[in-house]
């Protein structure tokens, strides 16, 4: 299943955050959760999808990742509480 995505993973609301792109979210996700692909994801646990958004091709989505990667920590969590206001797990919405 190829749709690029743009993602926010998490350990705990405003704890530690992981901006990543790829082009199989739930694939990638699940991978995460099991510790799997991620050193980063996996020494500080972060399980939990907080936010993320589809693009129309993989370029977009790299690029909207570089744009939350390179924004602030307060833009980040912004983002996350304009649709996840309680930080709650959204993997299985995807």
């Amino acid at each position: 299943m190829f749709r690029p995505a743009v993602y926010i993973m998490t350990n705990m609301r405003n704890g530690t955050l992981y901006v990543g792109v790829t082009s199989n979210l739930p694939k990638r996700i699940d991978e995460h959760k099991r510790g799997v692909g991620s050193g980063f994801t996996s020494k500080y646990h972060l399980h939990t999808l907080v936010y993320a958004e589809y693009a129309d091709t993989m370029e977009v989505a790299i690029m909207r990742e570089k744009q939350l990667k390179g924004g602030s920590r307060k833009q980040k969590i912004a983002l996350i509480e304009s649709i996840n206001p309680t930080w709650e797990d959204i993997s299985s919405l995807i």
